[in-house]
Protein backbone atom coordinates (compact mmCIF):
# COMPACT_ATOMS: atom_id res chain seq x y z
CA UNK A 1 0.00 0.00 0.00
CA UNK A 2 0.80 3.67 -0.07
CA UNK A 3 1.85 5.60 2.85
CA UNK A 4 -0.15 5.14 5.63
CA UNK A 5 -2.91 7.89 6.13
CA UNK A 6 -3.43 9.29 9.67
CA UNK A 7 -5.56 11.51 11.21
CA UNK A 8 -4.85 13.09 14.40
CA UNK A 9 -7.39 14.58 16.90
CA UNK A 10 -6.35 17.35 18.82
CA UNK A 11 -3.13 18.35 16.63
CA UNK A 12 -2.81 22.47 16.67
CA UNK A 13 -1.01 22.43 19.83
CA UNK A 14 0.91 20.42 22.60
CA UNK A 15 1.04 16.79 22.34
CA UNK A 16 -0.93 16.54 19.28
CA UNK A 17 1.05 18.94 17.28
CA UNK A 18 4.40 17.46 18.09
CA UNK A 19 3.34 13.79 16.82
CA UNK A 20 1.33 15.23 13.79
CA UNK A 21 4.67 16.82 13.15
CA UNK A 22 7.43 14.12 14.06
CA UNK A 23 4.90 11.69 12.29
CA UNK A 24 5.01 13.68 8.74
CA UNK A 25 9.11 13.93 9.25
CA UNK A 26 8.93 9.96 8.93
CA UNK A 27 6.86 9.90 5.51
CA UNK A 28 3.54 9.10 6.46
CA UNK A 29 0.80 11.58 5.11
CA UNK A 30 -0.46 13.22 8.32
CA UNK A 31 -3.91 14.89 9.05
CA UNK A 32 -3.81 16.99 11.72
CA UNK A 33 -7.71 17.56 12.80
CA UNK A 34 -8.78 20.47 15.68
CA UNK A 35 -11.65 23.23 16.36
CA UNK A 36 -8.98 26.20 16.09
CA UNK A 37 -8.02 25.37 12.64
CA UNK A 38 -10.72 27.32 10.03
CA UNK A 39 -13.92 25.95 9.75
CA UNK A 40 -13.89 27.26 5.92
CA UNK A 41 -13.23 23.37 4.38
CA UNK A 42 -9.62 24.72 2.92
CA UNK A 43 -6.89 21.85 3.94
CA UNK A 44 -4.00 24.09 4.93
CA UNK A 45 -0.25 22.94 5.37
CA UNK A 46 1.58 23.52 8.59
CA UNK A 47 5.05 21.17 8.79
CA UNK A 48 4.21 19.04 6.62
CA UNK A 49 0.81 18.23 8.10
CA UNK A 50 -2.35 18.81 6.70
CA UNK A 51 -4.76 20.49 8.77
CA UNK A 52 -8.79 20.56 8.87
CA UNK A 53 -10.98 21.74 10.93
CA UNK A 54 -12.75 19.39 13.43
CA UNK A 55 -15.34 19.55 16.40
CA UNK A 56 -15.35 16.32 18.62
CA UNK A 57 -18.42 17.32 20.54
CA UNK A 58 -20.47 17.22 16.61
CA UNK A 59 -20.77 13.97 14.64
CA UNK A 60 -21.56 16.20 11.98
CA UNK A 61 -18.36 17.78 11.87
CA UNK A 62 -16.38 14.39 12.84
CA UNK A 63 -17.78 12.87 9.11
CA UNK A 64 -17.14 16.07 7.04
CA UNK A 65 -13.68 15.81 7.81
CA UNK A 66 -13.72 12.20 7.77
CA UNK A 67 -15.17 12.12 4.67
CA UNK A 68 -12.27 15.03 3.21
CA UNK A 69 -9.31 12.29 4.12
CA UNK A 70 -11.70 9.75 2.53
CA UNK A 71 -12.10 11.46 -0.90
CA UNK A 72 -8.60 11.79 -1.10
CA UNK A 73 -6.95 8.79 -0.02
CA UNK A 74 -9.85 6.68 0.17
CA UNK A 75 -9.24 4.81 3.78
CA UNK A 76 -7.66 6.19 7.16
CA UNK A 77 -5.34 3.52 8.28
CA UNK A 78 -4.41 5.01 11.68
CA UNK A 79 -6.80 7.03 14.10
CA UNK A 80 -5.34 8.81 16.74
CA UNK A 81 -7.77 10.58 19.90
CA UNK A 82 -5.90 12.88 21.48
CA UNK A 83 -8.32 16.09 21.65
CA UNK A 84 -9.12 16.72 25.39
CA UNK A 85 -9.37 19.27 28.11
CA UNK A 86 -9.21 20.05 31.75
CA UNK A 87 -11.34 21.46 34.39
CA UNK A 88 -9.85 21.79 37.75
CA UNK A 89 -12.23 21.67 41.10
CA UNK A 90 -13.89 20.04 43.42
CA UNK A 91 -16.42 16.88 42.35
CA UNK A 92 -18.82 18.49 44.64
CA UNK A 93 -18.86 22.01 43.44
CA UNK A 94 -18.91 21.09 39.94
CA UNK A 95 -21.70 22.49 37.62
CA UNK A 96 -23.76 20.50 35.54
CA UNK A 97 -21.76 21.96 32.47
CA UNK A 98 -18.56 22.00 33.70
CA UNK A 99 -19.39 18.14 34.09
CA UNK A 100 -20.74 17.83 30.18
CA UNK A 101 -18.13 19.29 28.64
CA UNK A 102 -15.04 17.91 30.18
CA UNK A 103 -16.74 14.25 29.45
CA UNK A 104 -18.53 15.04 26.03
CA UNK A 105 -15.02 16.54 24.70
CA UNK A 106 -12.65 13.50 26.23
CA UNK A 107 -14.96 10.89 26.20
CA UNK A 108 -17.62 11.27 24.08
CA UNK A 109 -15.43 13.03 21.64
CA UNK A 110 -13.52 9.43 21.24
CA UNK A 111 -16.76 7.71 20.91
CA UNK A 112 -17.49 10.27 18.17
CA UNK A 113 -14.51 10.18 16.10
CA UNK A 114 -13.86 6.04 16.61
CA UNK A 115 -17.80 5.67 15.28
CA UNK A 116 -16.80 7.88 12.37
CA UNK A 117 -13.72 5.79 10.99
CA UNK A 118 -14.56 2.26 12.12
CA UNK A 119 -16.80 1.34 9.36
CA UNK A 120 -14.05 3.36 6.98
CA UNK A 121 -11.37 0.93 8.82
CA UNK A 122 -13.40 -2.47 8.25
CA UNK A 123 -14.52 -1.80 4.65
CA UNK A 124 -10.22 -1.89 4.08
CA UNK A 125 -9.70 -4.56 6.37
CA UNK A 126 -7.85 -3.17 9.42
CA UNK A 127 -5.99 -0.49 11.15
CA UNK A 128 -5.17 0.95 14.13
CA UNK A 129 -6.67 3.34 16.89
CA UNK A 130 -4.87 4.87 19.31
CA UNK A 131 -6.49 6.75 22.33
CA UNK A 132 -5.11 9.11 24.38
CA UNK A 133 -5.81 7.99 27.91
CA UNK A 134 -3.64 9.69 30.87
CA UNK A 135 -1.98 8.10 34.43
CA UNK A 136 -5.46 10.36 35.59
CA UNK A 137 -7.08 7.32 34.20
CA UNK A 138 -4.93 4.64 36.25
CA UNK A 139 -5.32 6.78 39.53
CA UNK A 140 -8.24 9.26 40.48
CA UNK A 141 -6.28 12.75 40.94
CA UNK A 142 -7.89 15.26 43.65
CA UNK A 143 -9.68 18.12 41.96
CA UNK A 144 -8.64 16.97 38.50
CA UNK A 145 -12.16 14.46 39.03
CA UNK A 146 -14.14 14.75 36.29
CA UNK A 147 -10.60 14.61 33.56
CA UNK A 148 -9.94 11.53 36.04
CA UNK A 149 -13.21 10.05 35.01
CA UNK A 150 -13.25 10.94 31.11
CA UNK A 151 -10.27 8.76 31.22
CA UNK A 152 -11.10 6.50 33.05
CA UNK A 153 -14.41 6.14 30.79
CA UNK A 154 -11.62 5.83 27.92
CA UNK A 155 -9.76 3.13 29.44
CA UNK A 156 -13.03 0.93 29.73
CA UNK A 157 -14.37 1.86 26.49
CA UNK A 158 -11.01 1.05 24.67
CA UNK A 159 -10.69 -2.36 26.31
CA UNK A 160 -13.98 -3.56 25.30
CA UNK A 161 -13.32 -1.89 21.96
CA UNK A 162 -10.40 -4.02 21.13
CA UNK A 163 -12.45 -7.17 21.97
CA UNK A 164 -15.00 -6.21 19.36
CA UNK A 165 -13.17 -4.91 16.80
CA UNK A 166 -10.25 -8.04 16.69
CA UNK A 167 -12.31 -10.10 14.13
CA UNK A 168 -12.26 -7.14 11.38
CA UNK A 169 -8.16 -6.86 12.35
CA UNK A 170 -8.81 -3.56 13.70
CA UNK A 171 -5.97 -3.14 16.67
CA UNK A 172 -6.99 -0.80 19.70
CA UNK A 173 -4.12 0.56 21.41
CA UNK A 174 -4.16 3.00 24.50
CA UNK A 175 -1.43 5.57 25.64
CA UNK A 176 -1.08 6.63 28.89
CA UNK A 177 0.80 9.61 29.41
CA UNK A 178 2.34 11.28 32.84
CA UNK A 179 3.08 14.82 33.15
CA UNK A 180 4.28 16.59 29.99
CA UNK A 181 5.42 20.26 29.32
CA UNK A 182 2.46 21.73 27.23
CA UNK A 183 0.01 24.31 27.02
CA UNK A 184 -2.32 22.34 28.74
CA UNK A 185 -1.83 23.75 31.91
CA UNK A 186 -2.30 27.12 30.79
CA UNK A 187 -5.74 26.40 29.24
CA UNK A 188 -7.22 24.19 31.76
CA UNK A 189 -10.17 25.92 33.27
CA UNK A 190 -10.22 26.53 36.97
CA UNK A 191 -13.57 26.11 39.19
CA UNK A 192 -14.58 29.26 40.41
CA UNK A 193 -16.74 27.77 43.06
CA UNK A 194 -14.07 25.89 44.35
CA UNK A 195 -11.83 28.66 44.13
CA UNK A 196 -14.18 30.67 46.62
CA UNK A 197 -14.74 28.11 48.43
CA UNK A 198 -14.42 28.21 52.45
CA UNK A 199 -14.16 24.32 52.43
CA UNK A 200 -11.89 23.97 49.19
CA UNK A 201 -10.08 26.83 48.55
CA UNK A 202 -6.76 26.26 50.71
CA UNK A 203 -6.72 22.53 49.62
CA UNK A 204 -7.72 23.65 46.34
CA UNK A 205 -4.53 26.13 45.60
CA UNK A 206 -1.85 23.51 47.66
CA UNK A 207 -3.16 20.84 45.38
CA UNK A 208 -3.01 22.72 42.03
CA UNK A 209 0.52 24.02 42.82
CA UNK A 210 1.81 20.85 43.10
CA UNK A 211 -0.25 19.66 39.57
CA UNK A 212 1.19 22.59 37.89
CA UNK A 213 4.78 22.46 39.18
CA UNK A 214 4.78 18.52 37.77
CA UNK A 215 2.90 19.52 34.49
CA UNK A 216 5.26 22.59 33.55
CA UNK A 217 8.27 20.26 34.50
CA UNK A 218 7.06 17.25 32.97
CA UNK A 219 8.73 15.46 29.83
CA UNK A 220 9.37 17.40 26.22
CA UNK A 221 6.08 15.92 23.78
CA UNK A 222 8.46 14.54 21.51
CA UNK A 223 9.14 11.93 23.85
CA UNK A 224 5.32 10.13 23.35
CA UNK A 225 5.71 11.32 19.62
CA UNK A 226 8.42 8.60 18.98
CA UNK A 227 6.42 6.22 20.95
CA UNK A 228 3.29 6.70 19.10
CA UNK A 229 5.79 6.40 15.89
CA UNK A 230 7.12 3.10 16.98
CA UNK A 231 3.46 2.04 17.53
CA UNK A 232 2.13 3.20 13.91
CA UNK A 233 5.08 0.89 12.57
CA UNK A 234 4.59 -1.88 14.85
CA UNK A 235 2.94 -4.99 13.24
CA UNK A 236 1.82 -6.03 16.39
CA UNK A 237 1.43 -3.53 18.82
CA UNK A 238 0.40 -3.72 22.72
CA UNK A 239 -2.53 -2.44 23.58
CA UNK A 240 -1.54 -0.06 26.77
CA UNK A 241 1.48 2.22 27.12
CA UNK A 242 2.48 4.31 29.50
CA UNK A 243 4.46 7.17 28.79
CA UNK A 244 6.34 9.87 30.88
CA UNK A 245 8.36 10.18 33.86
CA UNK A 246 9.52 6.85 35.08
CA UNK A 247 8.98 7.84 38.69
CA UNK A 248 5.15 8.64 38.26
CA UNK A 249 5.40 5.52 35.22
CA UNK A 250 6.31 3.74 38.27
CA UNK A 251 3.93 4.64 40.45
CA UNK A 252 1.12 4.24 38.53
CA UNK A 253 2.71 0.39 37.84
CA UNK A 254 2.78 -0.06 41.65
CA UNK A 255 -1.29 1.16 41.85
CA UNK A 256 -1.95 -2.99 41.48
CA UNK A 257 0.13 -4.21 44.26
CA UNK A 258 -0.31 -1.45 47.03
CA UNK A 259 -3.06 -2.00 49.12
CA UNK A 260 -5.78 0.84 48.60
CA UNK A 261 -5.81 2.52 51.77
CA UNK A 262 -2.10 3.03 51.26
CA UNK A 263 -2.01 4.14 47.91
CA UNK A 264 -4.55 6.66 48.94
CA UNK A 265 -2.10 8.04 51.43
CA UNK A 266 0.49 8.15 49.38
CA UNK A 267 -1.53 10.65 46.85
CA UNK A 268 -3.05 12.44 49.88
CA UNK A 269 0.91 13.19 51.26
CA UNK A 270 1.60 14.02 47.61
CA UNK A 271 -1.03 16.40 46.55
CA UNK A 272 -0.78 17.62 50.05
CA UNK A 273 -3.99 17.05 51.27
Amino acid sequence: MDKKIILITGAFSGLGKTCAEYLAQKGFIVYGADRKVSADNSPQVRDGVIMLHIDITKPESIQATVQTIIDAHGRIDVLVNNAGMGIGGALELATPEEIALQMNTNFMGTVNVCNAVIPQMRRVGGGKIINLSSIAGIMGIPFQGFYSASKFAIEGYSETLSLELHPFKIKVILIEPGDFSTGFTAARIVSEQTKNSEYYSDKFAKCMAVIEKEENGGCKPIKLAKVMYRIVKKKRPKFRYKVGNIVQINFARAKAFIPSRTYQSLLRFFYKL
